[in-house]
């Protein structure tokens, strides 16, 4: 059973509990066996490939940045509205026909994980939405041979309890859900749209999975949600589930406001004048988040600092976008298109060439906060976050 966590109920309606749904047996057998049972054989042969091949230099900036984690964004179109990442006006999608297919998709993944590439995130808009999406996790589980070692989403959770038995079978390994709020009311202020309990229903569904890790992203606006962080928190005493609470980010049309973010500083000091006993995880190599623990709570909470304490030095993040441009600051408004070379017969050589580059021209740290509230770069849903 899904169980709320400690909240005033004076303050929130009550959060639902729903069971998961199953599929029949002939579903079942169509999907392969689940990804972190790997055959001896399997293991073997990544084994010899890590050890033949060298590391390539292909994925390394000129300040010496190894960049082995990729995002790749699947569509533009998002089934919630959120106001920091779309307009209110809504934004023009790039036409269908600029949308990478499948199979390219598969190529420059394939291109980047012999690179060096292994992680994959998969983002959107809303990657759920995306058609074939569970074959598509398939074909990207394929590159555990060249190398890559997990596969994650981040999603709205709206449209993904039906999918996440089929998707986790095929193959992805990590999930980070967004949910901004334990209110439904705020939820459809923030959302512009109604379906947290859908929301709820599939961090359910993902807790009771086969899923390495499960994290809850949480942007925090001051004054609509940043009092919510105490219940957040308390999600963790009995859920092995991180939360990890990301600061308000600048994005054209979003209307970003230094006022309206909360350093993750002055989070930090809230939560620890009621749990003064919180302890400090240990960061791990590229570690976006600043994580902490509370003795006896089963998971984890931390703090994504873009604005106020900015993680550029260790960064090993490159963007793909749904049109296929590749973008290596989330915060630069450059970017390349890889489409362009893909449907013009280039060779792999020749879009190797172009990765490398554009790799070796990403600058050493973004232009801070108020120089990006005036770049303009893609709304935040044209990127893939």
């Amino acid at each position: 059973m899904f169980r709320r966590p400690h909240i005033n109920p004076r303050r929130y309606q009550s959060l639902p509990v729903c069971g998961i749904k199953t599929f029949p047996a002939s579903e079942h057998a169509q999907v392969v066996p689940v990804v972190h049972d790997l055959s001896s054989r399997v293991k073997d042969k990544i084994a010899r490939i890590d050890s033949e091949r060298p590391e390539s230099p292909l994925l390394v900036d000129s300040f010496n940045r190894r960049h082995n984690y990729l995002r790749i964004s699947l569509t533009e179109r998002c089934n919630l509205r959120c106001f920091y990442c779309m307009p209110s006006e809504g934004v023009e999608l790039s036409p269908r026909e600029h949308i990478l297919t499948d199979d390219e998709v598969i190529r420059l993944a394939t291109l980047f994980v012999k690179s060096g590439v292994s992680k994959i995130r998969l983002t959107g808009g809303e990657p759920t939405v995306r058609k074939g999406l569970v074959d598509l996790v398939a074909r990207l589980n394929g590159l555990r041979v060249y190398g890559l070692d997990s596969i994650g989403m981040t999603t709205n959770g709206i449209a993904l309890e039906r999918q996440l038995p089929l998707l986790v079978k095929r193959g992805l390994t990590h999930l980070n859900i967004s949910l901004d709020t334990l209110d439904p009311f705020k939820f459809e202020i923030m959302t512009r749209r109604m379906g947290h309990e859908a929301v709820l229903r599939s961090l359910q569904a993902a807790m009771s999975s086969n899923l390495k890790s499960v994290k809850l992203n949480v942007v925090i606006i001051k004054g609509l949600n940043d009092g919510e962080i105490l219940d957040f928190v308390e999600m963790t005493r009995d859920r092995d589930m991180s939360v990890r609470f990301i600061e308000f980010m600048p994005f054209t049309g979003n209307k970003w406001d230094k006022a309206k973010m909360v350093p993750s500083a002055e989070l930090l000091a809230r939560i620890r004048s009621t749990h003064q006993a919180l302890t400090k995880s240990p960061d791990e190599l590229n570690d976006t988040a600043r994580s902490y623990a509370i003795p006896g709570y089963k998971g984890s909470f931390g703090f994504i600092s873009s604005m106020s304490d900015h993680f550029c030095g260790s960064c090993n993040r490159l963007r793909l976008t749904a049109d296929g441009q590749i973008k290596v600051c989330l915060f630069d408004a450059k970017e390349i298109s890889l489409r362009d070379g893909l449907r013009s017969s280039e060779t792999d050589e020749e879009l190797l060439q172009t990765i490398g580059q554009t790799v070796r021209g990403k600058r050493e740290k973004h232009a801070g906060m108020e120089a990006i509230d005036v770049v303009k770069n893609r709304p935040m849903i044209l990127i893939g976050g």
